[in-house]
């Protein structure tokens, strides 16, 4: 299974998001061809209302603790509430990688 996998299949058994979007970016940053290092990840849930954006990205840093200990370098998170998904609808590109030589 890939790393990608894993993290949609964490996520959706942890929290059974209302949408939820993984997507590898690791082409976007100075790493081999292939890798699964660096990661977008929108995750639309009901646990997140009533929390501050610190506190939901550490849920979703508690469900992918072992990838974040491994493959994974970095995890670009947007963590939205239904109501904020229907107000937003998307969440913001990701910017061009700045460093490691590319």
């Amino acid at each position: 299974m890939s790393v990608e996998d894993d993290i949609i299949e964490k996520i959706q058994r942890a929290l059974n998001p209302v949408h939820l979007d993984v997507t590898n970016e690791s082409h976007m940053h100075n790493v081999p061809p292939g890798s699964e290092s660096h990661f977008k990840v929108v995750v639309v849930a009901d646990e997140f209302i009533g929390k501050m954006l610190v506190a939901r990205h550490r849920i979703i840093n508690k469900v992918l603790a072992e990838e974040l200990e491994g493959p994974v370098h970095a995890l670009a998170l947007h963590t939205i509430t239904p109501d904020e998904w229907s107000e937003k609808g998307a969440a913001p590109d990701s910017p061009p990688c700045l460093g490691g030589g590319k």
